[in-house]
């Protein structure tokens, strides 16, 4: 068994750390100064970890060139799951 393929997803939604310090008392520079953050990106309503999951999956079929049939294993590492347990 090995790694063929490998694929990432992130949400459409992008929020700046200029439209993060209009939300709440920060700013552009105090963002990117501690963590190196410019921006992140945001779920849309009703688009769950394992929606963008489907999406990555997606990508690492595209880039393995391997048929669904085929794929034996499938590895996700997230740290915002659907749901904690």
């Amino acid at each position: 068994m090995y790694i063929n393929g490998i694929g990432c997803y992130a949400p459409e939604r992008v929020l700046d750390n200029e439209a993060l310090s209009a939300l709440v008392d920060t700013s552009d520079e105090w963002i990117r100064s501690r963590t190196g953050i410019a921006a992140r990106r945001l779920a849309a309503e009703g688009q769950d970890c394992s929606d963008l999951a489907v999406e990555a999956a997606r990508a690492a079929l595209a880039s393995s060139g391997t048929p669904p049939e085929r794929i034996t294993h499938v590895i996700v590492g997230t740290v915002s799951a659907d749901a904690a347990f």
